[in-house]
């Protein structure tokens, strides 16, 4: 699966940013929160994980948008599953 950015937290986690759809992901920020760039999700990323339950971990930020502050919960599933089931990232690939 193809993702848009890809950052790694500081205690070494490989974050990609896949496309998703209306509810994560991708498409989800950059539809209903009008986030079009990466280095948004980068600063939230460039701290440790503020909070953690199972495989979703939660990272707080701040944007800037012009004269204006506005935080950022960027959340993280490091799982294959959500853990309400809901979704699932299939099977890891392997590469040669």
């Amino acid at each position: 699966m193809k993702a848009e950015c890809e950052q790694t937290d500081p205690e070494g986690r490989v974050i990609p940013t896949r496309y998703g759809d209306a509810d994560l992901g991708w498409n989800h920020f950059s539809g209903k929160h009008n986030i079009r760039k990466c280095r948004v999700v980068d600063a939230a990323l460039a701290g440790k994980a503020d909070k953690k339950s199972g495989g979703r971990l939660e990272y707080y930020g701040v944007a800037r948008n012009g004269a204006r502050f506005v935080k950022v919960v960027v959340i993280v599933q490091y799982a294959r599953r959500t853990a309400d089931g809901e979704y699932d990232a299939g099977r890891a690939r392997r590469s040669a």
